[in-house]
């Protein structure tokens, strides 16, 4: 019944390297994604790890708020995606007055975390809206 949606922007870490990490907990149990992210030896675990925290919390605070029962079990990533963000350029000296172009990227990365019951009702809707039809 709960879906929450926690974003990072301007993260210091290329969008390749927090796809890999991300394509590890897609799908995943929450709490089981926190597990796989603290062990996980990519730099970009702990920025992804933080976000499916602050997930929680977020998912947590709705719930609260609408007066409905969470269980934090229930929670699972529902999706988790890497844009690109913007490139900081940087310019090494080489040699003969030459210079090389550094690329630093960034990255915005978003996880959605929702109840089993908030999928089975997304589902439900889209039948009878192509029933409809």
């Amino acid at each position: 019944m709960v879906e929450s949606i926690a974003r990072v922007r301007h993260i210091r870490v290329t969008p390749q390297k927090a796809r890999r990490v991300v394509a590890l907990i897609k799908g995943k149990q929450a709490q089981e994604a926190l597990a796989i992210l603290k062990f996980a030896p990519q730099g970009a675990s702990e920025p992804i790890f933080k976000l499916v925290e602050s997930a929680i919390a977020n998912a947590q605070v709705k719930a609260d708020r609408d007066g409905e029962y969470l269980d934090e079990q229930d929670l699972y990533v529902k999706n988790a995606f890497v844009d690109e963000g913007t490139t900081l350029k940087r310019f090494q000296p080489r040699a003969q007055g030459r210079a090389n172009q550094i690329k630093k990227r960034t990255s915005h990365i978003t996880v959605v975390l929702s109840t089993p019951e908030a999928a089975d009702e997304a589902a439900a809707g889209d039948t009878k809206k192509k029933a409809s039809k």
